[in-house]
């Protein structure tokens, strides 16, 4: 059995079944990890989703922002766009929709040695935290009232974690780290707005990659995490970055995980967009 962690797909099936060929994936024996944003922007969106809801057994997904922007265009809080349109009028996306709601934000293996969770884990939290507050989220998006509370986490990102704040801002910012996070400052508040490279010109304005952050709380596992396609791949001791920018001119890229030595594999997008 082979582990592999694959990076944002973004609705570009054609490059995700190269990718899964060139790993010799087998549904039936090996395991698969998404680092989040299945879908959007890329125009195979639906078979995306379809395929990995047929071999789910085999999958362990983590949502990312584009994901729960998906699904919050299913419930009429966000607009549409004509690569999601498909998903939502095809005869299966309320199957497809609440299998989504029943995914994960962050994913945990201690066997391996690795979590997951599509932005990364706050500065803020240790990993018995982020588990917590994954798991809070998780079930709010499962409720019956789901709408209501989905209509709340769009509204401006909360950019620092305050225990003492009301219900709704707390999960808004479990949601935001989860999925929105990139760069922070020295006192853990997140920012939310630079999408570009780490460069000297933030980090003399005081902004690092999140996993930089002074005094980070230790998780004691490798965070992989994708969202960040101008930072491309990277990998420290401590996490493994592996949105390479399928859809932007880029690649999509595997990591074989439960091995000593990290295999990274990849296939170039053929459906780019400017």
């Amino acid at each position: 059995m082979a582990v592999w962690a694959i990076g944002d797909i973004q609705g570009c099936n054609d490059s995700l079944q190269q990718l899964l060929s060139k790993i010799n994936f087998e549904p039936s024996k090996d395991k698969l990890w998404i680092a989040g944003d299945l879908v959007n922007r890329g125009n195979q969106s639906l078979e995306v989703l379809e395929y990995l809801y047929s071999i789910r057994a085999s999958v362990e997904i983590v949502l990312g922002n584009h994901d729960i922007s998906l699904i919050a265009a299913y419930y009429g809080i966000k607009k549409s766009n004509e690569t999601l349109d498909p998903i939502l009028k095809s005869p299966n996306v309320t199957k497809l929709i609440h299998w989504l709601r029943s995914q994960k934000f962050l994913h945990v293996d201690y066997t391996l040695g690795y979590c997951m969770s599509h932005a990364g884990i706050s500065p803020e939290f240790d990993l018995g935290m982020a588990l917590e507050y994954a798991k809070r989220v998780e079930e709010r998006l499962q409720r019956d009232d789901v709408e209501i509370w989905l209509k709340q986490m769009f509204k401006h990102g909360i950019e620092r974690f305050n225990r003492d704040a009301s219900a709704i801002d707390i999960d808004r910012y479990i949601v935001s780290s989860f999925i929105r996070m990139r760069f922070c400052y020295k006192d853990h508040r997140l920012d939310f707005d630079q999408k570009g490279e780490p460069t000297e010109l933030l980090k003399q304005k005081g902004l690092k990659p999140w996993f930089e952050c002074e005094s980070r709380k230790d998780v004691h596992l490798k965070i992989i995490f994708g969202h960040w396609s101008t930072l491309g791949y990277y990998q420290d001791e401590n996490v493994l970055a592996l949105d390479t920018g399928c859809l932007w001119g880029g690649e999509l890229t595997a990591a074989r995980i439960d091995s000593k030595d990290v295999e990274i594999v990849s296939v170039s997008c053929n459906n780019s967009t400017t």
